[in-house]
C-alpha cells in the first residue's frame, strides 16, 4: 500500500457501519474551557421546564461538581424530569453520593458500569467517556468536559499550572434530536440489561422533538463509539477527512496513541504535502500514557509531522481541524481506550466559520503555550528515556488486546 493511496485505502475499509446522517442548519457555539462551558450549562439548567439529560465520565465534589448538583436538585424540585448518567469509575464515590442525594429531589441517577475491584473483568475499562447534556430538547451540550473546575488538580501542580484545556459545543437545531435520541437509547438499555432492578425507572416515552433549521446554520453530525454497531465510526470519521485534506490538519488530543491505519494516514498526508500539526500532552498527568505516546515521535517526526506538547497546563482537549472546513469537538482521544473500548461522542462540523475559529483558538495555543519537539533532540535522548516509553507503549497495547475483544453495550 503507497503512502499516496493508503487513506483512501483505510477509510474505505472500515465503512463497517451505515454512514452517519448530516444535520443542516444548525447553531453551534464553540466553548473553550469549563471557564466558558459552566455559566452556560448552568443557566440552561437554571431555564429548563421539562427535561435535563446529562451524561458524564468525570463528576467530582469540588466547588463546579457541587454548583451542579445543587442547580439539578433545584430543577427536580421544581418538577423538571432529571436523569443524570455518571460512569463507575470516573464518578467513584461522589456518584453514588448523587444517587442518593438527587434522588431525595426527584432526580433520577444511574451509575454506567459501577466497579467492583474485587471482580476484575475484562469489561472494567468499557467505560461511559461520553460527555452530553440535553435540555429540554432544544439545547444540547456535547464536548470532552467533565463536571469538574477546571482547577481541580493533583496537589503537586497547583499554583504552577493553569486551568485544563478542553472544548465543548453548545448546539441548537436538527442536530439536537440525534443527540437526545442517542441519551435516551443509553438510558433504555441499562435498564434492560439490568434485570436486578439497580437502573432504576424508564423514562416517559415521547416522540423527540424535531428542531427547525436556523437560516445559514451549520452542518453538523453526531459520531459515536460503542461496541455493537459504531465500533470504529470516530476513527471512519477522522480517515475520510484525510482522505480530502490539502492544505493542513490540526490535531489536539491529550491521550494520543494511534494504531497502524491512523499513523499511515497521517504519514500519507504529511507525504502528498498537507502540514500535519499535532498539540500534544506536555504535562504528564497520567505518565503510563505520556510515555507511550512518546514512543511514536520518531516515526511521526521522521515522516514530516510537526509535533508541539501543550506546557501551560494538562492538555484535555479532543478536538481537530482540516483545512479549516471541517472540525470535530468530543469525548474521543486517539488512543486504544477511546477507539476501542469506551463509548465516545463526537460533533463533526462541516462549517468554514466554525472550524476557522477553532483553528485561531489552537493556533494561539501552539504559539504562545507549547513547546516544540525537535526531531535532532528526540533522537539523541538517552538509552533510558527510550525505553521507558517503549515499555509503556508495548504495556498500552498488550492491555488493549486482552480489554477489546468482544461485543458488549
Amino acid at each position: 500500500m503507497s503512502a499516496r493511496s493508503a487513506p483512501g485505502e483505510i477509510s474505505r475499509a472500515l465503512r463497517l457501519a451505515a454512514p452517519t446522517a448530516v444535520y443542516g442548519g444548525n447553531r453551534i457555539r464553540l466553548l473553550v474551557n469549563g471557564e466558558e462551558f459552566f455559566p452556560e450549562l448552568l443557566a440552561a439548567i437554571e431555564r429548563a421546564s421539562r427535561v435535563i439529560e446529562i451524561e458524564t465520565y468525570l463528576f467530582a465534589e469540588d466547588n463546579i461538581g457541587l454548583r451542579v448538583m445543587f442547580a439539578l436538585a433545584e430543577a427536580a424540585g421544581r418538577g423538571v424530569e432529571v436523569r443524570l448518567l455518571v460512569d463507575g469509575f470516573g464518578g467513584g464515590q461522589f456518584a453514588r453520593r448523587l444517587v442518593h442525594d438527587l434522588g431525595v429531589h426527584g432526580a433520577q441517577v444511574r451509575i454506567y458500569r459501577p466497579e467492583r475491584w474485587w471482580r476484575l473483568e475484562r469489561k472494567l475499562l468499557r467505560r461511559l467517556h461520553r460527555k452530553i447534556a440535553v435540555i429540554d430538547e432544544q439545547l444540547a451540550f456535547v464536548g470532552g468536559i467533565n463536571i469538574i473546575d477546571d482547577h481541580n488538580v493533583p496537589p503537586h501542580a497547583r499554583g504552577r499550572l493553569g486551568p485544563r484545556f478542553d472544548f465543548a459545543v453548545a448546539c441548537a437545531g436538527p442536530i439536537v434530536q440525534p443527540i437526545t435520541v442517542a441519551v435516551r437509547r443509553l438510558w433504555w438499555t441499562l435498564a434492560f440489561v439490568d434485570l436486578r432492578g439497580r437502573a432504576g425507572p424508564l423514562p416517559t416515552m415521547r416522540r423527540t422533538a424535531h428542531q427547525p433549521p436556523v437560516a445559514g446554520g451549520a452542518a453538523a453530525s453526531l459520531v459515536l463509539r460503542d461496541n455493537l454497531r459504531n465500533r470504529r465510526a470516530i476513527e471512519r470519521a477522522y480517515l475520510e477527512a484525510f482522505d480530502t485534506a490539502r492544505h493542513e490538519v490540526v490535531i489536539a488530543n491529550a491521550y494520543f496513541l494511534p494504531g497502524r491505519r491512523f499513523r499511515a494516514a497521517l504519514l500519507a498526508m504529511a507525504a502528498r504535502g498537507v502540514r500535519v500539526r499535532l498539540l500534544l500532552q506536555g504535562q504528564p498527568e497520567y505518565p503510563l500514557q505520556f510515555h507511550a505516546q512518546r514512543a511514536l515521535y520518531g516515526q511521526l517526526l521522521a515522516g514530516g509531522i510537526e509535533i508541539d506538547e501543550y506546557v501551560a497546563s494538562y492538555l484535555h482537549a479532543k478536538v481537530a481541524v482540516v483545512d479549516q472546513r471541517w472540525a470535530t469537538v468530543g469525548s474521543s482521544n486517539i488512543d486504544p481506550y477511546s477507539l476501542l473500548l469506551a463509548r465516545e461522542a463526537n460533533l463533526v462540523v462541516h462549517d468554514a466559520g466554525f472550524a476557522r475559529q477553532l483553528a485561531a483558538v489552537l493556533g494561539q495555543a501552539l504559539e504562545q503555550h507549547s513547546r516544540r519537539v525537535d526531531a535532532d533532540a528526540y533522537a539523541r535522548r538517552g538509552w533510558l528515556s527510550r525505553a521507558r516509553d517503549w515499555c509503556a507503549f508495548f504495556v498500552v497495547r498488550l492491555a488493549t488486546v486482552v480489554l477489546a475483544r468482544g461485543r458488549d453495550y
